[in-house]
């Protein structure tokens, strides 16, 4: 083991009596957007984002194991909050590396013997079981899966600061996570592949000819990136009742 890893010593979910899948959660990014605030340990409704989403998997009856990665010198932070929220279920924090995708490939040096596995943005705390589940349901027999949400405003192509043209809006959707793949086909795909070229996994899938399919993403799923999705992200937990 590498290390800037470290291994947690809880207990696996070993439950044969039903399929369930690890998830690889990436939170290793720059948070550049964020005026200096880590996104992951920003506090929404008085708890960090990353705990939010570490305890979204934990408590869903499709997932296995979580594997979080983060940026080494946050590694001890995250082993203090799983302990802290009792994230029974995450079995390694790992270091990330200089892009999503190779931050996601050393996540996914500790999944053994699974053939799927989901990935998610670290910095989407308010994701559902329910997108969850939907996500876990198609995989089973598809490469890729992805959830989305249509866009709701006028699309244009703009080049130079030229309107190019104005795109369909009806088939044009906005993506998010978790994202689901088959964990064979994606090593497929990624073998020889420029890992700096691609923002998703669905996007290696489909470089490689692999068939990406949707299902109902969740408009309150969003990303934290700047400050003011600080704010929206309250509004929606408060909503739900999670003060």
């Amino acid at each position: 083991m590498n290390a800037l890893d470290f291994k947690l010593e809880y207990q696996q979910n070993n439950d044969k009596s039903s399929i369930t899948m690890p998830v690889v959660i990436v939170a290793a990014g720059s948070s550049l957007r964020m005026q200096g605030i880590n996104k992951q340990l920003v506090t929404l409704c008085g708890v960090p984002a990353i705990a939010h989403t570490l305890m979204a998997f934990q408590q869903s009856q499709y997932i296995s194991q979580i594997i979080l990665v983060t940026k080494k010198e946050f590694i001890a932070d995250m082993q203090s909050l799983a302990t802290k929220y009792a994230v029974t279920k995450l079995t390694d924090i790992v270091a990330g590396g200089d892009s999503r995708c190779k931050s996601v490939l050393n996540g996914l040096e500790c999944v053994k013997n699974n053939k799927y596995v989901m990935i998610h943005d670290g910095a989407r705390p308010l994701v559902t079981e329910i997108i969850i589940e939907s996500v876990y349901n198609k995989i089973m027999n598809n490469d890729c899966v992805i959830p989305v949400v249509p866009v709701k405003d006028t699309v244009k192509e703009v080049v130079n600061k030229t309107v190019v043209k104005t795109l369909n809006r009806d088939v044009i959707m906005s993506v998010q996570t978790p994202q689901a793949v088959n964990l064979s086909k994606y090593f497929s795909a990624i073998n020889g592949a420029d890992l700096t070229a691609f923002t998703d996994d669905a996007s290696i899938m489909e470089s490689c000819g692999f068939k990406v399919v949707t299902v109902d993403g969740d408009y309150e799923n969003i990303k934290i990136t700047t400050p003011e999705d600080v704010v929206i992200a309250e509004y929606y937990l408060e909503k739900r009742g999670e003060e």
